[in-house]
């Protein structure tokens, strides 16, 4: 059921980044010939006013289709046709899911902070939330639910800071001894970590996040409201630009963070256990996620797309059709194979968990 929700959910996300692009189209009366969710065989079809709306095998995609004048007898010359139109409303309908997705993301937060709450300010400390067997923490002795105190006899602080702060230690200190003090249920007591080094830094393999109380609190009026889900909001798109950024300047280490379907999906699945709210941020993360992805400059994206157009302005005539499908050949090339490597990465790994779990 966690799985069918998960899967649910990004089916959802994906027919509103799509519907972005078929309303931007159809409001400014530019022709549209097909709206789908998926690719593959149509499971589903049906034509309403010259539109075919189909739900296809593969539901983890989508398109929105223009009409071929050759295949619709259409005058070439025909201004509806999105070719024709002027260059500020072809970028409207190209850039009009990645904005579909953001204002999704920004509401499922409001209506998040809305029904569940806000969290306390955190308390001194960083949180552990879980240890990965045979990593420096779980061998140290560090447990899930410890808070984090000090680091070398130094207090750490509280939120992202404090979280901050611990990390950087860890990173620099690479088969070194770290000296922490724990609170493990009101009783204090010291470990000793040694982070082991990957790629030329420390890691403990634990997941850590600012001590933060699990109970919410109302807010107490609606600037609180904007104020804390402009915040997160904002924090969010950041940080993953700063993933996708990362792929271009530390490729070797990013790539080892980026997740495919099946690990999408197995997060979604864990998120949903937690009920309302895990669903509604695995919902809000995954549809910003969608939007960065989706401005890349790669010819399949729409900022691929984005880029045509736009070059298209600046020469005043569309770029060579060889160029185009050159480009986006090696980009198609490049997305299939990452997301092949991807899914049996992710598929092992979960496999390997479970053979660990069946022991």
């Amino acid at each position: 059921m966690n799985v069918l929700a998960s899967i649910t959910v990004l089916g959802f996300l994906i027919f509103f980044h799509e519907m972005g692009h078929f309303l931007a189209a159809i409001l400014q009366g530019i022709y549209v010939d097909g709206f789908s969710i998926g690719f593959g065989p149509s499971i589903i079809k049906k034509k309403y006013k010259d539109i075919t709306y189909s739900f296809r095998a593969f539901p983890l995609g989508g398109f929105v289709s223009f009409p071929d004048e050759e295949l619709n007898n259409i005058d070439p010359k025909d201004p509806n046709l999105l070719k024709n139109r002027p260059i500020i409303q072809r970028v409207i309908v190209i850039s009009a899911g990645v904005f579909a997705n953001l204002l999704l993301a920004y509401f499922i937060l409001i209506l998040n902070v809305t029904t569940v709450g806000i969290p306390f300010d955190p308390e001194p400390g960083i949180l552990v939330l879980a240890t990965q067997p045979g990593k420096a923490a779980s061998l140290a002795g560090l447990e899930a639910g410890d808070k984090i105190i000090k680091v070398e006899t130094n207090n750490l602080g509280i939120g992202d800071e404090a979280v901050t702060t611990l990390v950087k230690e860890i990173q620099k200190s690479s088969k070194k001894q770290i000296l922490i003090e724990v609170e493990r249920e009101g009783v204090f007591k010291e470990i000793t970590l040694t982070p082991q080094n990957v790629d030329g830094k420390g890691t403990i393999g634990a997941q850590l996040q600012p001590n933060i109380r699990k109970e919410t609190k109302k807010t107490k009026n609606i600037y609180e409201l904007f104020e804390y889900s402009n915040n997160q909001f904002l924090s969010l798109l950041v940080k993953t630009i700063q993933g996708y950024r990362g792929l271009i300047t530390n490729f070797s280490s990013t790539a080892q963070q980026l997740s495919g379907p099946v690990k999408i999906v197995e997060i979604g699945a864990q998120l949903s256990e937690q009920g309302g709210t895990g669903i509604l941020l695995f919902a809000a993360l995954i549809s910003i996620n969608l939007a960065v992805l989706n401005s890349l400059p790669l010819p399949l994206l729409d900022g691929g797309q984005l880029v045509f157009t736009l070059i298209e302005g600046l020469r005043g005539k569309p770029v060579p059709v060889k160029v185009q499908m050159a480009v986006t050949q090696s980009s198609f090339f490049l997305l299939v194979g990452l997301s092949v490597l991807l899914i049996i990465r992710d598929t092992s790994q979960l496999l390997i968990v479970q053979r660990l779990l069946n022991q």
